[in-house]
């Protein structure tokens, strides 16, 4: 897994901070004691993370590890899904933290690299990827919650919002937001759906359209997270968090949160092939391609 990312060239790791380097941050855009890990398994042999589940407590802390920013490649993607279906097929585990291994990124969101210069085939394997990943975490039977201890643009703030709970570190300098349209992408209807049902269909229309990134206050006003606390705190806050999820009847919870998430994961479903040929023709098209090209050449300048 990772191998592509690990093949990339010094120039590449500047494109790979995709939205996160686009963008600037949009206009509105208790007591935790530190987390024990006993009878730790490791899921993970892979250098792009790793996930350790405590069998004591059935909660996993699935950290993010894919220097420079943790952006998500085809490679990447594949292997963050496996890694969850995995915790899903284990019955010792209920619940997964999902967190960054890097200082100040949870996600930089989708692999500009992934995106300019392939193959309508590869696009589509790639799409394929990031649909998996976000059906996975969105359906999933076991508690997640996300622990967003960086900025989290476009498609790491969608890995957020598939969560149950999000926490993120209080820090000003950090951002969240699907910032899609800044850089000429437009977020597709899942990604849409996925923000509606977070923060309300208003406010949802408003950042979409204006490609907004939230400071954590204001993510929280809004309700795009659901808790902020200091950086150091935030997996601990997490495991603790868990308490209040694992207090109700595990199929009780499973039954209403499908209840709740079923109708946006059949339109995905019901929609996919369609969904995934849209993306590739978009994306393919020679105007897109030339706007990736100029932020590649943008990226590479400011490093040089």
């Amino acid at each position: 897994m990772a191998s592509a990312l690990r093949r990339l060239a010094k120039c590449s790791d500047s494109a790979r901070l995709l939205s996160f380097a686009g963008c600037s941050r949009g206009r509105r855009g208790h007591f935790a004691r530190p987390c024990t890990v006993t009878a730790q398994r490791n899921f993970s042999s892979a250098s792009a993370m790793t996930v350790d589940l405590d069998g004591s407590t059935g909660i996993a802390v699935m950290k993010l590890h894919s220097p420079p920013v943790n952006t998500l490649s085809l490679d990447f993607l594949t292997e963050i899904a496996i890694s969850l279906e995995k915790l899903e097929m284990n019955k010792g585990c209920r619940g997964v933290v999902v967190t960054s291994a890097l200082p100040k990124i949870f996600s930089a969101g989708l692999d500009i690299l992934e995106l300019y210069g392939r193959s309508p085939e590869r696009c589509g394997e790639f799409w394929r990827a990031v649909q998996e990943m976000w059906l996975k975490f969105y359906s999933s039977r076991l508690v997640t919650i996300a622990a967003i201890n960086g900025s989290s643009p476009a498609g790491g703030c969608l890995l957020s919002m598939t969560c149950d709970y999000r926490i993120m570190a209080d820090n000003p300098r950090y951002g969240i937001g699907l910032n899609e349209t800044q850089l000429g992408i437009v977020a597709p209807f899942w990604f849409k759906d996925t923000m509606v049902n977070t923060v309300g269909h208003r406010t949802a229309e408003i950042a979409l359209q204006l490609g907004l990134l939230y400071s954590p206050q204001d993510a929280l006003k809004i309700g795009m997270v659901d808790e902020l606390v200091p950086e150091e705190k935030l997996v601990s806050t997490a495991t603790e968090a868990m308490a209040r999820w694992f207090a109700i009847p595990d199929h009780a919870r499973q039954i209403t949160k499908s209840a709740m998430r079923k109708p946006t994961i059949d339109k995905l479903l019901s929609a996919r092939e369609t969904d995934i040929g849209n993306f590739v023709s978009f994306i393919t098209k020679d105007s897109i391609q030339k706007s990736l090209k100029v932020y590649l050449e943008n990226l590479r300048k400011k490093k040089a």
